[in-house]
């Protein structure tokens, strides 16, 4: 094993033994070289005065060569904001920004430990970092029976780690949170369980109420007292644009300091927050109240990032920066919640109709960016062959019952009538 390697895993066994025995053996062995190109750019950056020659980009008249049929639709932007490698952790600025965002949006991290947002290529980079760090064949991943598919293909198929699922809802139409303890506490046997809390939920966009939060984490916290390593991830995808009285904070914050035994880790990004979905800027956010263990963390996920992307593009976290730092970046932002929530109203109110009978149900959704019927009498997957080859309308079918919609991207106005021609699709396929 790499010596540096090796000095990341004694700081953390010394530090918290239950955070070293939560690594994989990639997670083991991955380090930040310390002595090679990009360290030593680093410091000729800082104090090579004349010339610097140690960085495979290309440099003229004092600043990064360009084209400029590229950098003319750019202009705005000085070309060193663009050209430029960014460091593996990301821009810094952007790191600074995005922890102050994050303080201020979520106050219950106050008084907690945790370190500087990492810079990833959106939120599935980020998940993958979890997967590579944390995930070894066998290991249990746990998540609703409603989730997002790109777990399985993240956790299951990279790492090889058994995905694990509970009923995301009980039979009061809340979160499963009885579920979600048997399942954890089902793997006190292996010793070691990775939770995902994907809130607001994709694909139904639920998020838990404050008592319901207050039971995820208290979950977690017995399975952790039973001796379990809990590596305890949010993936807030779609924070922010909570519409009614759930929680209006990632439970990433009373996550953090818990227990000796859990491991918090955030995984956000300005993909969906800020409507960014191109861009590709998301965040890994490590909680623990030693530096010693956050800097370890850091040095080995900058190990994941340097040996899969290098970095992520600089552009784009330029782009976020400067929208962060703009006065008008919370109207603007304020602007688009309010048309995304009068969007999900407008579902709701004609779904409590009346209008469309029993043919199907809907599943609760206070957040997000969609919904799913659950369809009562007849197949999800017909009914979405026949609104796109009969009607042009694109939806997601989701095993026999599940159709997803995603509201997200239907302006107010056309709401009706896509909800009416689902339901015509229905009854269509109901007399087939």
């Amino acid at each position: 094993m790499n010596p540096l390697a090796q000095q990341l895993n004694e700081t953390l066994e010394r530090d918290n033994a239950n955070v070293y025995a939560m690594l994989s053996k990639l997670g083991r062995e991955i380090y930040f070289p310390k002595v090679g190109i990009l360290s030593q750019s680093a410091e000729a950056k800082a104090k090579a005065k004349k010339f610097n020659a140690t960085i495979g980009i290309a440099i003229e008249n004092g600043q990064p060569m360009h084209l400029n049929v590229i950098q003319d639709t750019l202009s705005a932007y000085d070309p060193k904001d663009l050209y430029e490698y960014a460091p593996p952790a990301g821009k810094p600025e952007l790191r600074t920004a995005w922890r102050a965002k994050m303080m201020k949006e979520n106050p219950s991290v106050e008084g907690k430990g945790f370190g500087n947002p990492i810079v990833t290529n959106a939120l599935t980079h980020g998940l993958s970092i979890v997967a590579d760090l944390f995930a070894d064949a066998g290991d249990a991943v746990i998540i609703p029976n409603k989730n997002w598919e790109n777990y399985e293909l993240t956790f299951g198929v990279r790492r090889g780690a058994e995905i694990v699922e509970y009923d995301l809802y009980n039979s009061s139409n809340r979160f499963n949170s009885e579920g979600l303890r048997e399942a954890l506490l089902a793997q006190k046997g292996k010793g070691k369980a990775i939770v995902i809390l994907n809130f607001p939920n994709n694909p139904t966009g639920y998020t838990p109420g404050p008592q319901e939060g207050d039971e995820i984490v208290a979950v977690i916290k017995e399975a952790a007292d039973a001796g379990i390593n809990v590596v305890a991830v949010t993936d807030d995808a779609y924070f922010g644009l909570f519409f009614e009285d759930s929680v209006h904070e990632s439970l990433f914050g009373k996550l953090a300091g818990l227990h000796e035994r859990v491991l918090a880790v955030k995984v956000d990004g300005a993909t969906k927050e800020e409507y960014v979905w191109g861009f590709r800027v998301g965040f890994i956010t490590y909680a623990s109240p030693s530096e010693a263990i956050l800097a370890s963390l850091e040095q080995k996920t900058l190990g994941i990032i340097r040996s899969t992307i290098s970095s992520g593009p600089h552009p784009s976290q330029t782009f976020v920066l400067r929208a962060l730092q703009s006065p008008e970046f919370e109207t603007q932002k304020a602007e688009k919640y309010d048309i995304m929530k009068r969007r999900a109203n407008k579902v709701k109110e004609l779904l409590d109709s009346g209008r469309y009978g029993d043919v199907w149900e809907y599943y609760p959704f206070n957040s997000g960016y969609f919904m799913c019927l659950k369809l009562t009498k007849v197949s999800a997957e017909a009914v979405r062959q026949r609104l796109l080859s009969e009607y042009g309308i694109g939806t997601i079918a989701l095993g026999e019952t599940d159709l997803r919609v995603a509201f997200s991207c239907i302006e107010e106005g056309d709401l009706e009538e896509l909800y009416d021609t689902i339901f015509k699709a229905v009854q269509e396929q109901l007399n087939a």
